[in-house]
């Protein structure tokens, strides 16, 4: 990168703010999509994403932006906090549960606090799951996850979305296949309460599989949820359409139960799995339809993306017959450490702002929103704050992001194991993509296989060939580097933050790899 260009990257933010009001910020959240569920990525794709592909058509489409985790709570930690969840002491891996304690600590600046200090109406309609504190019945019970029988339904919620930073908050407290199915609106579950103590009476209750017992309104009906969101998030919108505005829609779908409304039923003429993408598509739709119909899309920035990558559930074989692939050319999916797992469409539109039609190659993770929403806003994080963001805003001019070549992003699977990316290297510290999910598709054996595995993701993208031996060093500058990370509490410049890698209190058998690294 030239001075010119460099001065540019960092000073257009600065610019922007001065030239032009805040924009209104829409982040559409998709659960479990992988890039070759999209049609702007996926020529091939046998499920039809009109809106989507015309974010694409109307904005920037990155080809190398990652999750900050191959599951999702992770992911959604990741992205409100621009903080990878693994510093928690809480999340080293795995998800949460419906009635899990809260994740995030109310002291904790995220997108939405930040903005709603830069005087923003702040909104999250959706599937949360980053846990929220029920009234526990027997406090000697909890623990990550507690289960419905010792809580009370009927208390108010604390720690919940309105304590770090959403002015007003309607949605599910986890996925669709977890207790309990009712709506909560703010800190209240809403509707008329009954248990569902066993699979059966789930089952005979409409619950499609693999939905579990507990707690359920009985006006809750499963495949409505989309369009309750839809019309919920487009209301919202019209009331605070003056701005500036940010809503985070964080989608349940394609989300196993996969239960599309009926309308979208055999649409897709693939399978379920294709049907409620269509449905997913279709909110967003709603959303792009309620801009324009208000006259405010241009001033409005609308990111696309998904927590991860497709979960096997989709039913990988019946679609692979049919010529189709969720993970597109990558290997693996949902939950593991290879591209499939957390390579992810993100589809940037900003017509005032973002060129038409342009694709980035910016290796970019999905923690990057809160250093993004600063770079627009003009503010400076603090010390403490989006320890793990980059902005993407120079991508989205066409501009390099400083530093392109020494962008680093860690990759964690479903177990807790580690996977490192710097530029065009990527350590993996197993040989099993840190996850049991397989695809006997993109799983073909590895040329080259060894315990720990390096790629070329600039001349292998697909992990074909392992080159660990070839560059020993590559490898040691990796571990080295990732050790540092953790320990230093934050991958951007700044100062030191606490760690917890020495606690003795915190089991974290995944960092045996770099224990000599972290001496």
């Amino acid at each position: 990168m030239t001075l010119p260009t460099l001065v540019l990257a960092f000073l257009w933010p600065t610019t922007l703010i001065t030239a032009a009001e805040k924009p209104n910020i829409v982040y559409i959240l998709a659960d479990d999509m992988g890039q070759g569920d999209v049609g702007a990525y996926n020529k091939d794709s046998k499920i039809p994403t009109p809106h989507i592909d015309r974010l694409a058509s109307e904005g920037i489409k990155f080809m190398d932006t990652h999750t900050s985790s191959g599951v999702c709570t992770p992911t959604r930690y990741g992205i409100l906090t621009g903080r990878y969840s693994w510093r928690t002491p809480t999340l080293k891996q795995g998800v949460l549960g419906g009635h899990s304690p809260h994740l995030i600590e109310p002291t904790r600046e995220t997108v939405a606090s930040f903005l709603k200090k830069q005087g923003y109406a702040t909104a999250c309609i959706g599937k949360w799951h980053l846990g929220m504190d029920w009234k526990v019945i027997d406090p000697g019970k909890v623990g990550k996850r507690i289960s419905y029988k010792n809580i009370d339904p009927t208390a108010p919620i604390t720690n919940g979305p309105n304590s770090v930073g959403f002015d007003y908050f309607f949605g599910i407290s986890a996925s669709l296949n977890m207790d309990p199915h009712a709506y909560i609106e703010n800190d209240r579950i809403q509707g008329t309460l009954e248990t569902l103590k066993t699979l059966d009476e789930v089952n005979a209750r409409g619950f499609t599989q693999p939905s579990k017992p507990g707690y359920a309104a009985k006006e809750y009906v499963q495949q409505e949820v989309l369009t309750k969101f839809a019309e919920k998030t487009c209301g919202w919108i019209r009331d605070n359409k003056d701005g500036p505005f940010f809503v985070s829609l964080p989608l349940p779908s394609p989300h196993s139960p996969i239960v599309p409304r009926d309308r979208f039923k055999n649409k897709s003429g693939l399978n379920l799995h294709g049907d409620f993408c269509m449905e997913s598509d279709w909110v967003v739709g709603e959303v792009l339809k309620t801009l324009d119909e208000l006259g405010i899309a241009n001033n409005t920035l609308v990111v696309f993306t998904a927590d991860n990558g497709t979960s096997p559930k989709a039913g990988f074989p019946e679609m692979g017959k049919k010529g189709h692939h969720s993970s597109w050319i990558y290997r693996g999916m949902k939950g593991t450490n290879w591209e499939g797992g957390h390579r992810v469409p993100f589809i940037v539109r900003w017509p005032n702002k973002v060129k038409p039609g342009t694709i980035s190659d910016a290796l970019t993770c999905t923690t990057d929103l809160m250093a993004t929403c600063a770079g627009i806003i003009g503010v400076k994080l603090a010390d403490n704050e989006g320890e793990d963001s980059v902005s993407f805003l120079p991508a989205c001019q066409g501009n390099a992001i400083p530093r392109k070549g020494d962008r680093l992003v860690i990759h964690h699977s479903d177990k807790g194991i580690f996977s490192i990316r710097r530029g065009k290297w990527k350590v993996m510290f197993d040989d099993f993509g840190g996850s049991s999910r397989s695809d006997p598709r993109k799983d073909d054996p590895i040329i080259n296989a060894t315990d720990l595995l390096l790629f070329d993701m600039k001349t292998d993208a697909i992990e074909k060939i392992n080159v660990a031996a070839d560059h020993p060093e590559v490898i040691e500058m990796l571990e080295k580097e990732l050790a540092d990370i953790i320990k230093r509490g934050r991958s951007t410049p700044g100062p030191q933050l606490s760690s917890d890698f020495n606690d003795p209190n915190i089991k974290w058998p995944q960092l045996e790899p770099i224990l000599e690294q972290l001496k």
